[in-house]
């Protein structure tokens, strides 16, 4: 509190921009992006946005965000850091920092911060517990706010509704018409719009067999339903080129080919949540990781399908190398995939 000349005492007036840090990775900065625009409709707050250079295309165009701050992987380490860190801390003296990843990095920046700083529910200990106890503790209060809406207790008393907090990437009506353009070469391209496939995954258990992804395109085929595969990483042999633009597109394309595209099938990915921030709709496969880490997808249309094995989860980011076979991955088979997909299709 603060004491006016009146002798009385008048609370602190909050800053109206916001300096926000989410370093990694792309999926929990692609979270945050509802979150932001949350606080711009609700409290008129503005914000720039420290986050990795590689990141910061999805936040071009969106209404909240005045500027990006980009750190490159040298930026981040060591002593190097500390003196970005100071640089920051000087340059934005007297602005908030809303910390909205809540690590030992990210809260070195804290203790330079020459102003309020306010830091997200990450819930790191309950999440540990919840895992160390095989599910015995902490589970109804993991499940009851999601990752963004754990981001918005940084600030608010009570979270809202998860689809108040929906994440949102804004495309030009040029990127979108590049999205479509990238399309026109597909043999089927008078066909509805593509099922969009993600086969990729940074952590290998969080990934479903290469047989199973190649028995859904099979089905597809089968079946006349257009399809391509988007995102990065070792590409699955025997894709017909046409349909394959795998590391072929920037962060911005790949968000204009989600836009373009029917659903998305995909592993718990940064992609999963890039498609619904362009609105379309998530099929997702979840097997390392459950509904208590916060990331399930919560468009209106969002399926995510899962087998229920006493060892999930088994990690917090699917690193852990698994001794059952990646059970929880596959045996969510290419049939019941279909199956869930065909429902709307």
């Amino acid at each position: 509190m603060t004491t006016s000349s009146s002798g009385y005492d008048a609370p602190v007036r909050e800053p109206a921009e916001w300096i926000v840090v989410r370093l990694s990775a792309l999926g929990d900065l692609a979270l945050t992006t509802g979150v932001l625009d949350y606080w711009h409709r609700t409290r008129g707050w503005t914000f720039t946005v420290i986050t990795r250079e590689a990141f910061a295309p999805i936040l071009e165009g969106h209404p909240a965000v005045r500027s990006v701050v980009g750190l490159r992987k040298p930026d981040l380490r060591l002593p190097r850091q500390l003196g970005v860190f100071r640089e920051l801390a000087e340059t934005y003296a007297g602005h908030g920092l809303l910390d909205l990843h809540g690590t030992l990095r990210t809260r070195l920046l804290s203790l330079l911060w020459k102003g309020p700083v306010k830091r997200y529910a990450k819930l790191g200990l309950e999440r540990r517990l919840f895992l160390l106890s095989k599910g015995r503790v902490f589970r109804e209060k993991l499940r009851l706010w999601n990752v963004p809406q754990r981001y918005a207790l940084a600030v608010e008393t009570t979270p809202p509704p998860r689809s108040e907090l929906l994440p949102r990437i804004w495309l030009s009506p040029e990127e979108e018409a590049r999205g479509r353009r990238l399309l026109e070469r597909l043999p089927d391209k008078g066909a509805a719009a593509p099922v969009a496939l993600h086969p990729y995954a940074t952590h290998p258990d969080k990934a479903w067999k290469a047989s199973h992804w190649r028995r859904v395109m099979a089905a597809l085929e089968e079946r006349g339903i257009s399809w391509i595969v988007v995102g990065r990483g070792e590409a699955l042999d025997g894709i017909p080129a046409v349909r394959d633009f795998t590391n072929r597109t920037s962060l911005r394309e790949t968000c204009a080919l989600l836009r373009a595209s029917s659903v998305l099938i995909t592993g718990d990915s940064g992609p999963m949540h890039l498609a619904g921030a362009v609105g379309t709709p998530v099929l997702a496969l979840f097997g390392p990781t459950t509904e208590e880490w916060g990331f399930f997808p919560a468009g209106p249309k969002d399926r995510v399908l899962e087998v229920p094995l006493a060892c999930r989860p088994c990690t917090l980011h699917g690193r852990k190398h698994c001794d059952r076979d990646h059970a929880c991955m596959y045996t969510l088979t290419p049939e019941r995939v279909m199956e869930a997909l065909l429902r709307d299709v």
